[in-house]
């Protein structure tokens, strides 16, 4: 089958580049003739700081992308690439994950599905932080197309509220950026030093965290990650806890070939979410050798196993969160924790989701209109 991929990839960074390259190899390796296509201009730096810092050098075996531009900003972009991705592809596959690239996607998807079928992986179909206008764009990306791919069952309800278009869920798959997996002891010492991982943003409630580490003593954290808010306001928020001889924060992007290195200098993975969609961080997490404290929110009571691998609490609750921690260092625990941590599973995740793809994508034609 002739497949043309749509959606951010090498040289922009983090997990959904990660999706879209694994992806392509996978459909690749499977026999399919795949085109890449990827922004040249994924959106405004005001809202996607990582526009202005693109990698130099990728973090996981890159895919071969089409040499043309495609901006967020520029329909003429959009015309060409839907009317080439339609002409050369059996099957075009958008990766949506921001509404700033919904008209974007709407009228590749629209042109495109003239002369191919059209499926939308809604990597966020429920947005982090709402603004005005996103279901509506949001929906007509989806009516624009023949059927649409969530990762969890909460995404789904959402957009089926939105569209009638077939919508079906796959788990996300693992998608990591090249890395060894580090040989850590479960029965090396305890740190007592936590770590906060990814981009703070406030759904992701790191202000959260830091109240309930007010009622954990003993323990310390490291913030590390992207700021897409105010540095400064965390900096206050810590000060004003008296936190600040317990917290460290270390405001920018860190490369992949650096997190074997930082994830082996702490206990445990903090992911104190207020909501989610998915994520591949507890992924990443196992990968390192690391337990996980996380919200039961997204994909985290999938991925993370009460108990066994890692250890869940209320999302938006300092109160349960700071009695997770605190069960973290109870004697044993996180020695029992360290046992069973597994990187996660890989092939038979992804072989679901590339079979929803090609389900999604058989449907007949007068049953993906209704």
């Amino acid at each position: 089958m002739r497949l043309t991929l749509i959606g951010p990839a090498f040289p922009w960074r983090g997990g959904i580049p990660l999706l879209t390259t694994e992806l392509a190899h996978r459909l690749a390796a499977d026999g399919h003739h795949v085109r890449v296509r990827t922004w040249t201009r994924q959106g405004p730096a005001r809202l996607l700081p990582a526009q202005r810092h693109p990698l130099t050098a990728p973090e996981a075996r890159p895919f071969p992308t089409v040499d043309e531009p495609l901006s967020w900003r520029n329909p003429l972009d959009w015309v060409r690439t839907g009317r080439r991705a339609g002409a050369e592809s059996d099957l075009v596959v958008l990766v949506f994950y921001t509404t700033v690239q919904a008209p974007a996607l709407t009228v590749i998807a629209r042109l495109a599905r003239r002369r191919a079928r059209v499926v939308v992986i809604c990597a966020n179909a429920v947005p982090h932080e709402p603004r005005p206008g996103d279901r509506v764009l949001l929906a007509r990306l989806v009516r624009g197309a023949d059927a649409a791919v969530t990762h969890t069952d909460a995404e789904r309800a959402a957009l089926c509220r939105l569209t009638d278009r077939p919508v079906a869920v796959a788990p996300l798959p693992p998608h990591l950026p090249d890395t060894d997996r580090p040989e850590l002891r479960p029965d090396r010492p305890a740190l007592h030093r936590l770590l906060f991982f990814g981009k703070v943003r406030p759904y992701k409630g790191v202000d959260v965290l830091l109240e309930a580490l007010r009622e954990v003593p003993g323990v310390t954290l490291s913030i590390v990650g992207e700021f897409y808010e105010d540095v400064a306001r965390t900096r206050a928020t810590v000060r004003a806890l008296g936190l600040a001889d317990r917290v460290e924060l270390h405001p920018d992007y860190l490369p992949a070939d650096r997190i074997p290195a930082l994830f082996a200098r702490f206990d445990a993975l903090v992911l104190p979410y207020r909501t989610a969609t998915a994520s591949q961080l507890v992924a990443l997490a196992h990968w390192n050798g690391l337990p996980v404290v996380a919200t039961r929110v997204g994909n985290f009571p999938e991925t993370v196993r009460d108990g066994v691998d890692g250890l869940l609490c209320t999302p938006g609750d300092a109160g349960d969160l700071a009695r997770a921690l605190r069960a973290l260092h109870e004697p044993g625990r996180l020695e029992r924790l360290r046992t069973g941590v597994r990187p996660a599973a890989t092939e038979g995740v992804w072989q679901r989701y590339t079979e929803t793809l090609f389900r999604l994508a058989a449907r007949p034609p007068h049953e993906a209109a209704r």
